[in-house]
């Protein structure tokens, strides 16, 4: 089925589309792959802290199971990690310190050094081939394993801007090509593709929708959908309605039109919706209100309004320019691509979340994607970042969006991976800071927004959800709601992600219990997943002075191996 159908506003993207021809671009890069592994059903009797359903428990400190496997040298070199990750300065010194350590060590001996600490802990290897044993012995207990090729640049609105014609961008956070011309890294792309192309049944499939296509265009369109909503919600104040949930905010459709008309506005906004578009006859809500996105050519000359600063009337949408429509051509072909091949191979397609500044295309683009490929089942799933404050509304406007259509929504919840830059950046330009005030409020944001899919899920079964966290108590309040709804880990509804190299003292005894468990498993060379590592640095120095009892429990396991002479243990694989 072709995108054309979908976005009606983009019909110009997609005329002409030879869609066989993207296949090289995909191979070239476009496609990050999940290695699907089932969960085993084993359990023993002394796991009897989280009970779910009264048939399944689980102790989350029996070291013993929690770190089978692990080998001893593993165990020391996180207990290393996570205590370096505590240091401040390190952290935020952490470029500095790697440039220094490099010139200090020459190139060879600092890759070793890394291999055994930082490195070694969060990645998996340089190749698809070196990081084969980790995946298996994950496979082995149970766990399985997200492919994560994390070779990673982490773009700022200004560079976007800067690099919009450069020739290499993005491909699974590692530079690409804008065009489909060849390039000197294509028989490298070419090998990463390849070695995610064995996807197992009921896997993941995990994209950047930055290497899809040129991040300026993302930016573009996304500060037109940031003005639309912000548009709606002044019209929203208009009638009073301001300051209440966002699905709450239903305008009368003449007092919009009433309003419009006073601000400048050309025709008759009422008949946009004259075909029974409206959810709810004679008001209009956000959901209402986006659909128009799609009516971008006539709304551009029908929504006009005064510029403050020149005062000339300008239209709310404007209407794409060529290159914007070749760029959101390029885009949806690729996406059209990678979601079929998904699938075709039985494997479902997994959305990163990225900055604030790309994320609205990229949510609206995945939604596009959902509503032609989410019909029968959860294939598409977009990323939620929860430490932002429009989390829910988010989570909420897509759930109920999914019902309106009749698609099955999937989402993957995290608390999110770009605070640090968010925050200096808001400080930095003067806007008002887009991350909750602190950790106990994203915690809140979470177990809210997870509430509300696992109340989809019991509601119509149709929802999917992985639960990507690593904080204990988020997933014993998972297991305690599902334990209230009746929702088995058999109905493969609830998932359960991890970092490789974090809380395995979560993953694996959630897999033993026969929940489905899996690990992101990133690789590439050592050089060139340095800001992976970074980000890897800065979100444990959050988070790790609040899990003391990882490495308690770290500490637990050298002792008991040491006292019941496993010093030299192996895991079996």
């Amino acid at each position: 089925m072709s995108l054309r159908k979908t976005l009606p506003a983009f019909a110009l993207a997609t005329r002409d589309s030879n869609i066989g021809s993207l296949v090289l671009s995909t191979r070239h890069g476009y496609h990050r792959s999940v290695q699907a592994l089932h969960p085993t059903k084993a359990n023993t009797p002394q796991e009897e802290h989280v009970s779910f359903s009264n048939k399944i428990s689980i102790d989350f400190e029996q070291t013993k199971e929690a770190y089978k496997s692990k080998d001893t040298l593993e165990l020391l070199r996180s207990l290393v990690v996570f205590k370096l990750c505590t240091y401040d300065i390190l952290v935020d010194k952490n470029k500095e310190i790697i440039d220094l350590s490099r010139k200090l060590l020459g190139q060879k001996m600092f890759e070793q050094v890394m291999k055994m600490t930082f490195y070694g802990q969060f990645v998996a290897g340089e190749d698809h081939q070196s990081i084969r044993p980790v995946v298996q012995r994950n496979q082995a207990y149970g766990v399985g394993a997200v492919l994560d090729y994390s070779v990673e640049e982490d773009l700022s609105q200004e560079e976007a801007e800067r690099k919009e014609m450069d020739f290499s961008l993005f491909f699974d956070r590692s530079c690409m090509s804008t065009s489909e011309k060849e390039s000197p890294g294509a028989d490298h792309r070419e090998k990463k593709f390849t070695a995610h192309r064995g996807s197992s049944e009921d896997g993941f499939s995990a994209i950047k929708m930055t290497a899809l296509g040129r991040p300026q265009f993302l930016l573009q369109f996304s500060e037109v959908l940031v003005k639309w909503r912000r548009f709606f919600c002044f019209l929203a104040a208009k009638q009073g309605k301001d300051g209440v949930e966002v699905l709450e905010q239903k305008l009368d459709l003449e007092q919009l039109q009433t309003c419009l008309a006073r601000l400048g506005a050309k025709g008759n906004i009422q008949s946009c919706f004259s075909d029974g578009r409206l959810h709810s006859s004679g008001t209009v809500d956000m959901l209402d209100w986006n659909s128009l996105i799609d009516e971008r050519t006539k709304i551009s000359d029908l929504l006009v309004v005064p510029n403050l600063q020149t005062g000339q009337l300008e239209p709310v949408l404007s209407k794409f320019t060529k290159e914007e429509e070749r760029q959101m051509k390029r885009m949806l072909q690729r996406l059209d691509v990678l979601a079929k091949h998904a699938v075709e191979n039985g494997v479902r397609l997994m959305v990163d979340a990225e900055q604030t500044y790309f994320q609205p295309a990229i949510s609206r683009l995945t939604v596009e994607m959902k509503r032609i490929f989410n019909r029968d089942k959860a294939v598409v799933f977009n990323t939620y970042q929860c430490y932002l404050k429009e989390a829910f509304d988010n989570v909420s406007m897509d759930v109920e969006l999914s019902r309106r259509e009749g698609w099955c929504f999937g989402a993957k919840l995290v608390r999110g991976a770009y605070m640090y830059q968010e925050r200096s950046r808001a400080m930095e330009i003067g806007y008002e800071d887009p991350i909750n005030p602190d950790y106990e409020c994203t915690n809140e944001m979470y177990h809210r927004c997870l509430d509300y899919v696992l109340e989809e899920i019991e509601r119509n079964k149709k929802a999917n959800v992985m639960v990507a966290s690593h904080n204990l108590d988020t997933v014993k309040h998972t297991l305690r709601r599902m334990n209230e709804m009746g929702l088995a880990p058999t109905d493969k509804k609830v998932y359960f992600g991890q970092l490789l190299g974090m809380c395995d003292q979560i993953s694996f005894p959630l897999a033993q219990a026969g929940f489905p468990v899996y690990k992101y498993v990133p690789y590439g060379p050592v050089n060139e997943v340095i800001p992976y590592l970074s980000r890897r640095a800065q979100e444990n120095r959050g988070i790790m002075k609040g899990v003391q009892m990882e490495r308690d429990l770290l500490w637990k396991e050298l002792m008991r191996r040491l006292s019941s002479g496993e010093v030299f243990y192996t895991p079996a694989v």
